[in-house]
């Protein structure tokens, strides 16, 4: 693929790069294992939102982890997954005690997603360091969402001072225009105007790819490969609970097997169209993030269909992308 060309994310080009499928008599491990990280006492419904978006994106089996505060909650609203409840600070934060809890998990899952809810930057930050060398030891697919992305703000002990951190092994990271200016101290109108060379500087930079949002979204990766999604569904994806939602249809495409850049651009587009079949029904305006992730099963179908016209060297086959994983 031409690394100098930005590639457009449309019907086309994803079913020139089908999802992988479980076969016909697979089970749910078969369909890929997600863990979810997140939810607070001021936020325990973007957890729910993101792993009701990641079931609804294909992933077989949901762990949750949440405080012990909202798990009870948590696990009544989501009868379809295992909920763990994690010790909590005054500041809505996890104790590292969560390690002990989650770090068994790390060779049953394919993919973990970590923030959505969470409000305590810095305990989120030592948790996802703890967490890393056993999810990089296990490759394990990681994403990370809301103030989990923080973590680049506090970077392992013992890290070159001045040097942004840097992943060992790459992850999917979903900023909207003012997390990427905050994360990279670029003004938030210059990206808003620019987004392609700050989301290809910062997913070089920190091996990650990253998924920056917007009416024109673009997907940059570390090996400089970039998509853009345009027209990204209508203002009425821009309401609480919609990158809830997106997180966690990324993770779950993640947990099946997709590679971070497909999980990436699929994600992307399947919560755009799913925005726009909303508010075909319900109008532009007012339909709930809770209603989308009900949209994505009939929209994996279509998208996936593979006697659309494909575009020409748009995109390779979905093993062909190496992101060093």
């Amino acid at each position: 693929m031409d690394k100098n060309q930005v590639h457009d994310v449309d019907a086309a080009m994803l079913a020139a790069w089908p999802l992988p499928q479980p076969g016909t008599g697979g089970d749910k491990e078969m369909r890929g294992h997600i863990l979810i990280i997140g939810g607070s006492r001021e936020m325990p419904g973007a957890i729910i939102l993101a792993a009701t978006a990641a079931l609804r994106a294909g992933a077989g089996k949901l762990t949750i982890a949440t405080g012990a505060s909202v798990a009870q909650l948590v696990a009544l609203a989501m009868p379809e997954a295992r909920v763990i409840g994690l010790t909590e600070h005054d500041t809505d934060g996890f104790s590292l005690d969560a390690v002990a809890s989650l770090d068994p998990l790390a060779d049953r899952v394919n993919a973990v997603l970590v923030g959505p809810g969470m409000r305590d930057e810095a305990s989120t930050a030592r948790l996802v360091h703890a967490l890393l060398p056993r999810l990089v030891e296990a490759e394990v697919g990681l994403v990370l969402d809301a103030c989990a992305m923080d973590v680049l703000f506090y970077p392992p002990e013992h890290w070159p001072e001045g040097k942004p951190m840097r992943f060992e092994r790459p992850v999917i990271m979903t900023p909207h225009c003012g997390e990427m200016a905050h994360l990279t101290g670029i003004d938030k109108d210059c990206i808003v105007g620019l987004p392609d060379a700050p989301a290809l500087a910062a997913a070089r930079d920190w091996n990650a790819v990253i998924a920056l949002k917007g009416a024109r979204t673009v997907i940059a990766a570390p090996d400089g490969s970039l998509w853009q999604h345009e027209g990204a569904g209508n203002i009425g994806l821009a309401s609480s609970g919609s990158g809830d939602v997106l997180a966690g249809i990324i993770g779950g495409l993640l947990a099946r097997g997709a590679t971070e850049a497909q999980a990436a651009c699929w994600g992307v587009a399947l919560h755009a169209r799913a925005g726009d079949r909303l508010a075909e029904r319900l109008g532009t305006l007012g339909y709930l993030a809770r209603e989308l992730a009900a949209e994505v099963p009939v929209l994996l179908e279509q998208l996936g269909q593979k006697d659309k016209p494909a575009v020409k060297d748009a995109v390779p086959a979905a093993g062909d992308v190496h992101l060093g994983t």
